[in-house]
């Protein structure tokens, strides 16, 4: 059992996985979950943590996590949601079912996800609860409405959530990722972008890290990270 313990849902190889290693480095028992713990197992072990499958989406599958991480480990009072899932197309072509999928992975997991942390932290007395947001929970661009549409009920949530469990002691924060995440993927890498012209995966987790590390007299509900090339 740790004294302290993180979970990271969507503990993918970019900000996920710095995620987990920012808390791990606050000196945070920290578990990872994806769909498949072969994809973080190594991220696990390199952390000294556990890696947990999870299908956010899926509510029973993730009541089942948090009674797992809770055994193992602890009940978790810093939980990251970073899961999501996009797929580009004209609202004349998407389809109904590709539609739904990108909807309940980005929104219905996180209140799934959110749910189940909250219970925990208000039963332990407090705990902070940050939501993966993106420039898409602000406004709907064209081709991006399998994106938006989770990204807007993510945000309602985390602000509906905040309001109800500030006064009980849980900080629930929205991070707005306004720009690309740096990444192995072509054309998002910082050698073919540029220096700073992608967000590092580092520094977005300090910045989790610093909302986490806030005085409760003065917590950040809703914050905005871009680079500082960025137009908007």
């Amino acid at each position: 059992m740790a004294d302290k313990v993180a979970l990271v849902v969507g503990a993918g190889p970019g900000l996920g996985a710095a995620l987990a290693r920012r808390f791990a480095a606050g000196g945070y028992g920290v578990a990872v979950a994806r769909r498949k713990t072969d994809d973080i197992a190594a991220l696990a072990e390199e952390i000294g943590g556990k890696a947990y499958a999870c299908d956010a989406a899926d509510h029973t599958s993730v009541a089942a996590l948090f009674a797992g991480v809770t055994a193992d480990l602890g009940t978790p009072t810093l939980v990251s949601y970073n899961a999501g899932a996009y797929s580009p197309g004209s609202v004349l072509e998407i389809t109904p079912e590709e539609f739904e999928r990108c909807w309940r992975i980005g929104c219905l997991g996180g209140f799934n996800v959110g749910q189940a942390a909250a219970r925990g932290m208000v039963d332990s007395g407090g705990g902070t609860l940050l939501f993966t947001g993106a420039t898409a929970a602000l406004r709907g661009g064209k081709g991006f409405a399998n994106l938006a549409v989770g990204k807007f009920g993510l945000r309602a949530l985390a602000q509906s959530m905040a309001r109800e469990l500030g006064p009980r002691g849980v900080h629930v924060a929205h991070l707005i990722i306004d720009g690309q995440i740096a990444s192995d993927r072509p054309g998002y890498s910082e050698a073919e972008r540029g220096e700073d012209q992608v967000l590092k995966p580092a520094a977005i987790a300090e910045t989790a890290w610093f909302l986490h590390s806030q005085q409760k007299s003065a917590w950040t509900q809703e914050l905005d990270l871009r680079p500082y090339v960025e137009k908007w």
